[in-house]
């Protein structure tokens, strides 16, 4: 364990830190910026980044076939997935709710173990139940006060299926590849599928606003940029399964962020909920280990 690589000791934790303060750029570009117009402007910030890197370094760039996958798994992770939690939160669904739903990832993949072709042991079931019910614990608070509103739940829940199918199909079809040229396809692949549904049903209203300006600059470097990097390379070297176990703890670090940042209260059933999650991603991540 101690001669890893000082990344791949250090992948994990940072891309829960930075996955998890996505509720927070949410919570900055809400007032003041339209759902898909926000995510137009980042997919193309993202595509202007990458396409830049890659052309720079001189990276390899996939075959017709894998740009074609690569296209798809984007689409997935990034349109639909994002798509579907910001109108959702935008619509007045509580970040609460969302991320319950979102955070149910792990117990589909768990149940998708006939597509990814992994065995799920009896103790990673258990870890998958037991971070579960420290998610609950966690949001239990917001969960008894939130409304139940149909659209933005079935929202949520297609960006649940797709981010779960797109992560499984990116992993079976293409575990490899230049993270640079290969994140310039998927978000420009994003991009063009956004922009018409933006065009529709939005006004392209975005307030540039400090904190919208904040949000984008977050969004499209340390989110999309660095976020999407390390969860692509957390895939390329441990399993889909544990990969995700991992989000469990997000609704919980999103707190101590909210508390830090905005004087949110934190509460006790934030900091139980932490540790049950923590015990119940430990199970998950370490089982089989010797």
């Amino acid at each position: 364990m101690n001669n890893r690589p000082a990344l791949a000791r250090l992948a994990a934790p940072a891309f829960i830190l930075t996955w998890a303060s996505g509720y927070i750029v949410a919570k900055l570009a809400a007032a003041d910026a339209e759902a898909l117009s926000f995510l137009v402007y980042r997919y193309a910030g993202v595509t202007a980044l990458m396409l830049g890197l890659a052309l720079f370094a001189r990276a390899k760039w996939p075959s017709a076939r894998d740009t074609a996958h690569l296209a798809v798994a984007g689409i997935l992770i990034q349109a639909v997935y994002l798509g579907g939690v910001w109108v959702a939160i935008r619509m007045g669904l509580s970040a609460g709710l969302a991320a319950l739903i979102v955070n149910l990832q792990p117990v589909l993949t768990a149940c998708l173990f006939f597509v990814t072709g992994e065995r799920i042991t009896r103790i990673q079931m258990l870890g998958i139940a037991v971070g579960f019910l420290g998610v609950l614990i966690v949001l239990a608070a917001k969960l008894v006060n939130a409304d139940f509103r149909l659209v933005p739940v079935l929202l949520c829940g297609l960006a649940l299926v797709a981010n779960t199918i797109g992560v499984i199909y990116q992993k079976r079809l293409v575990p490899e590849f230049d993270l640079r040229s290969g994140q310039a396809i998927q978000f420009a692949a994003s991009l063009v599928v956004t922009l018409p549904f933006a065009l529709t049903f939005e006004h392209f209203e975005v307030k540039w606003t400090r904190d919208v300006v904040v949000a984008m600059l977050w969004s499209v470097f340390i989110l999309s940029g660095i976020g999407i990097s390390l969860m692509f390379y957390l895939l390329r070297s441990g399993s889909v399964t544990k990969v995700t176990s991992m989000m469990y703890i997000v609704p919980a670090l999103t707190a101590l962020m909210a508390w830090l940042l905005f004087d949110e209260r934190l509460t006790w059933n934030v900091i139980a909920g932490m540790i049950v999650t923590l015990i119940g991603i430990y199970l998950v991540v370490n089982s089989g280990k010797k």
